[in-house]
């Protein structure tokens, strides 16, 4: 039976986690040996059996047989490619049938990069499921202190970091010549001064002929701007997209229904939200009669258009002393947006705790000391103290609604211990999140970066995290609460149900959120917003940026079939075979 010709499912349910690719059971490999075997090519390159596929490099009844996972690996054999591919369908299994094949045909190293130490070791450790003994090393660690296990001259696979493999290139360890296969998992970073960015650069100058070049990602963006510059710091050829509504996708693809429960800030969170918006106002006006903020609303001004306004105040000529004064009032105004979306989205504990490590800067700058002392602040932080010390209610009405949420899901009857996964911003609010819900009577768990701010929120070890990650999926505990680190490519256990504490405007970050969920079974996500606020507005501009995606994508991926449609007739017609 050919590739094409594979059934649309394979026996049992379809695969979404890592290990549903996997057969039932699977003998523990033999140790490698010193040199790869070089067995004769299959007809077809991948053959199906028993809906499982069949390669020399491939363990038998290790990998279900998806036709359009099969196709996807087909193209990467002849294409640099980048692979735009929903959460959860498979992407790093397309990255294992390719390099099966080209560890088969040639004497080159297959490398996988990934942002994440976590991230690399789950790599690792799937393709040792599912390929036949391979030699293998791992490249993790900081630039200063790297982790190296295993050696890159004996090793058939390398998973690394890329800032450690781009330390190790530049400095002349080693080199990309030998390289058959190069894949950046979570290509969407390959934007300005990530390592992927000299890396891919590096791999196209000095690869092997017929060495391929393969990215991974959910999400490349939702600016055509940033989707050309992936595309192009990558070098691939080709684009290739499907959603989860296409065909020879949906069928594989469990449906996740998307709910939205919308709250209204407390009495006293609006007295307060007035008192900072008043004195955004006034320090705005100010910058405007300066020459600044001239092309948009105040009130729709964002991070990213104050981060840019220092940088503006900077590119303008003149003496440096005419621009302490922009440059103070675009501190203040900083600071005044961040406390308004804390307040807006996580509660008025946040914003006082945001308030409070202001205050608590070792070094503080005159717009951090005048930001506290504007008068709407001082009265702001009266009002939320004695809120705090005197009221029943919660910081912020979602809390409520998460508690209603989560007994809702954990109350109905399932056939396995519930799961919820709540993703919050903030690491205040993913304690307060953690302490409410304990409160209730159910064990939570906390799952954030190993970062340590301060003595009250220390961060988590690789083990750490990967202790609780295990206590989730065995059921342990039947809520986590995460913070970002958890939305990016780790192994996280198909959910019950997926909340957004708050909305996020990125459609990256939404993505990755949303493909926790609705793998093996329906999917629930739930997106909790504060009525005309910065939630609202956030939650508008994700989904608009996510079907701009969607069409920029699919339009880039129609050209390039095009240009590689024309240029096969072009080599046709000069009498020359076309490529596969």
């Amino acid at each position: 039976m050919s590739p094409t010709d594979a059934p649309r499912s394979g026996p049992g349910p379809s695969q979404r986690r890592l290990d549903d690719f996997a057969g039932e059971e699977i003998a523990p490999p033999p140790e490698p040996g010193p040199h790869r075997p070089r067995p004769p090519e299959l007809p077809g390159t991948w053959q199906v059996h028993d809906g499982f596929v069949v390669h020399p490099y491939v363990r038998r009844g290790a990998i279900r047989a998806l036709p359009f996972q099969i196709d996807l690996a087909r193209i990467g054999l002849s294409d640099d490619l980048l692979v735009v591919l929903p959460t959860g369908l498979g992407k790093t299994v397309i990255a294992a049938l390719v390099a099966a094949e080209l560890l088969r045909r040639t004497d080159g190293k297959l490398v996988v990069l990934a942002p994440t130490r976590p991230l690399v070791q789950q790599h690792a450790d799937s393709f040792a499921r599912w390929l036949i003994p391979l030699r293998s090393a791992r490249f993790t660690g900081t630039v200063k202190r790297p982790v190296r296990d295993g050696h890159w001259d004996g090793a058939d696979l390398v998973f690394a970091t890329p800032e450690l493999l781009w330390n190790d290139l530049e400095a002349g360890r080693y080199g990309l010549h030998e390289v058959a296969l190069l894949v950046v998992d979570e290509a969407h970073h390959a934007v300005g001064k990530y390592a992927y960015v000299p890396i891919a650069a590096r791999f196209r100058e000095t690869r092997p002929p017929g060495g391929r070049l393969l990215g991974l990602t959910a999400s490349p963006g939702g600016q055509e701007e940033r989707i050309e510059t992936v595309v192009g710091n990558l070098g691939v050829t080709r684009i290739e997209a499907r959603t989860r509504d296409d065909e020879g996708v949906r069928e594989h693809v469990q449906p996740t229904q998307v709910e939205v429960r919308e709250v209204d800030l407390s009495p006293t969170a609006e007295r307060i939200r007035e008192l900072l918006a008043a004195a955004a106002r006034t320090t705005g006006h100010k910058l405007q009669k300066m020459g600044y903020l001239r092309k948009k609303p105040l009130a729709s001004l964002s991070v990213k258009d104050l981060v840019a306004l220092r940088a503006e105040v900077f590119a303008r000529p003149g003496p440096m002393v005419r621009k302490f004064g922009p440059l103070f009032h675009q501190l203040v105004l900083l600071h005044l947006h961040h406390a308004q979306e804390r307040l807006e989205t996580q509660g008025i504990t946040p914003f006082v705790q945001y308030l409070d490590r202001v205050a608590g800067k070792e070094k503080p700058a005159k717009g951090d000391a005048a930001f506290l002392k504007l008068p709407e602040v001082v009265e702001a932080r009266r009002i939320a103290a004695e809120f705090l010390r005197t009221s029943t209610e919660p910081s912020h009405p979602k809390l409520d609604a998460l508690v209603d949420l989560v007994r809702e899901t954990i109350d109905r009857r399932s056939d396995h211990p519930p799961r919820i996964l709540v993703f919050a911003q903030y690491r205040d609010t993913i304690r307060t999140i953690r302490d409410l819900l304990e409160l209730q009577g159910w064990t939570v768990g906390r799952f954030v970066g190993q970062a340590t701010r301060d003595a009250d929120d220390a961060g988590m070890s690789q083990t750490e995290q990967g202790r609780v990650l295990e206590g989730f999926r065995a059921g342990r505990f039947p809520i986590l609460v995460a913070s970002s680190v958890a939305e990016e490519g780790l192994d996280v256990p198909d959910v019950d149900l997926v909340v957004f504490f708050e909305a996020v405007p990125s459609e990256i970050r939404a993505i990755q959120r949303r493909g926790r969920t609705g793998r093996t079974s329906l999917g629930r996500v739930a997106v909790l917003l504060t009525r005309a606020t910065r939630d609202t507005r956030y939650q508008v501009a994700e989904v608009r940026r996510e079907k701009a995606m969607g069409r920029i994508v699919r339009r880039l991926s129609a050209e390039a079939r095009r240009r590689r449609t024309c240029e096969a007739g072009t080599t046709d017609r000069d009498g020359t075979a076309a490529g596969p």
